[in-house]
């Protein structure tokens, strides 16, 4: 998939973690939902996205940041500091311009020049299929049966996944833990209103747990007066 999204059919990912949760130097946590290591070094995160109802640009933006922190000890000079590509694939055309992809760089407003600073941002959703390869790729994870021979390999797990009882077993629990993920992000999004709101801990805790609690504090790091 990522030598597709990325264009690059010589690729090799040579490591990958997932669902991994970093702090950066203030304490403040972020989640990633893939963060793989490529041959060469540089750093490739991967962000799926559900539902439109956030600032998904800046999430980007602070996933990015956050990831050449983690990889950055101190000292360090700027030019070897890492690649990162942050690839955000969503079930919605973020920029509603009917495109499957979009590579948002930085440019000079005057010259119109592409700057080189080693962040590269790619949006891709499902939305769209505006026949490129990359909607072709995409069209695996969104219709129940697809047979391409572009995508061989893909088209074969997908299929044992979608169709074969095993799979079935293997998706089921995969969805399960999404959908556990998103009700946790849920309660504390909540919870972090209610603190906004000026709600004290003790007439929050009479609607959730001390542990739920406890997490919605880790995960953004409110400050507790």
């Amino acid at each position: 998939m990522l030598r597709t999204i990325l264009e690059d059919e010589e690729l090799i990912v040579k490591d990958v973690i997932t669902q991994n949760s970093e702090k950066n130097l203030y304490d403040r946590s972020v989640r990633l939902d893939a963060l793989c290591t490529l041959g060469n070094g540089e750093k490739c995160n991967i962000e799926i996205q559900r539902s439109d109802n956030d600032d998904h640009l800046r999430r980007v933006r602070y996933n990015a940041s956050s990831i050449t922190l983690r990889d950055s000890q101190s000292g360090t000079k700027f030019n070897k500091i890492p690649e990162v590509y942050v690839v955000f694939i969503s079930e919605f055309d973020v920029f509603k311009m009917g495109k499957t992809v979009y590579h948002v760089d930085n440019v000079v407003r005057e010259t119109k020049e592409i700057v080189q600073d080693g962040l590269h941002r790619i949006f891709v959703n499902t939305e769209i299929n505006d026949g490129t390869k990359t909607s072709r790729l995409m069209s695996h994870f969104t219709e129940k049966t697809v047979e391409d021979v572009e995508f061989p390999e893909l088209s074969a797990r997908m299929h044992e996944l979608k169709e074969e009882e095993g799979g079935i077993t293997v998706m089921s629990g995969v969805m399960e833990k999404y959908e556990k993920i998103a009700a946790e992000e849920a309660t504390q999004e909540a919870i972090r209103n209610m603190l906004e709101l000026g709600l004290t801990k003790e007439q929050i805790l009479t609607k959730y747990s001390e542990e739920e609690f406890n997490k919605a504090v880790e995960a953004e790091n409110v400050l507790m007066i």
